[in-house]
């Protein structure tokens, strides 16, 4: 037998990490654009609607907010339906409420779905888990991690650069329909990456598991173990007041208030 683990060492680096690196990276891209777009819309909303301060500080408000809410109810819907159906559906959401604000009406109709893609944004966090769980599956992948934030800082270059020609000659509500361009190109590549094989243990899906790790072998070039893979010893998965617990309290402190 086998573990998942020791099918990750044999499997090795590869053609699918890179892959997985290239595709999922491009998620930073695109989340980076609907954050930023704010910024470079902003000024122009203000003139349109004859905002106030307080309304234009409203509506980045509004998108974090919808971030902070959407992003517990779909890791808690991440858990139980997989990482890959919830970070799929956080594509379409985001593509989907971004296109219906370039034709907001009005400034609530506008602050409303923005809030919106903020929670389909949100689900991008969830790539987190899976997506690492994958990345994971060769320690040597882990210098990539960090060289991911390039992509987060290439779609804030993105956005600005349109925003300089796009306002001044379409408008805003054409910037928003071209930032939105990179979410749709992502749901039609999002078929080439599979559910995380740690996820499919965990839910006691062997078969499912095993196919992952077959692909990533083909497309690697690699061998798998001899065996049959095995379901690790199952494990009290964490709760909430394990991050309050005395062992752990000044860690989450620190980590809440770094964030």
């Amino acid at each position: 037998t086998f573990t998942v683990e020791e099918a990750v060492e044999s499997i090795g680096f590869g053609k699918f990490h890179i892959m997985l690196f290239l595709i999922m990276g491009s998620t930073g891209v695109a989340e980076a654009m609907e954050i930023m777009l704010i910024a470079v819309v902003s000024p122009l909303i203000r003139c349109e609607w004859q905002l106030q301060d307080w309304q234009v500080a409203l509506v980045t408000t509004m998108v974090f907010f919808g971030y902070m809410v959407f992003s517990i109810a779909l890791g808690l819907l991440a858990d139980r339906y997989g990482r890959w159906k919830i970070l799929l559906l956080s594509f379409l959401w985001t593509a989907y409420f971004s296109l219906l604000t370039s034709f907001a009406p009005s400034y609530v109709w506008f602050v409303f779905l923005r809030a919106m893609v903020g929670g389909g944004v949100s689900g991008h966090a969830q790539g987190s888990p899976p997506t690492h769980g994958i990345i994971a599956m060769c320690s040597c992948f882990n210098p990539f991690l960090s060289l991911g934030k390039v992509f987060w800082l290439a779609g804030s270059l993105l956005i600005i650069g349109l925003a300089s020609v796009v306002n001044p000659t379409i408008g805003w509500r054409w910037l928003i329909r071209i930032a939105s361009i990179p979410g749709i190109l992502l749901i039609l590549v999002f078929k080439f990456i599979p559910e995380s094989a740690r996820y499919n243990i965990s839910t006691g899906n062997m078969v499912a598991a095993l196919a992952t790790l077959q692909r990533i072998a083909r497309m690697n070039g690699a061998v798998m173990p001899e065996g049959e893979l095995k379901e690790p010893a199952k494990e009290r998965r964490g709760r909430f007041k394990d991050l309050i617990h005395p062992k752990y309290f000044r860690t989450t402190l620190q980590i809440w208030i770094i964030w």
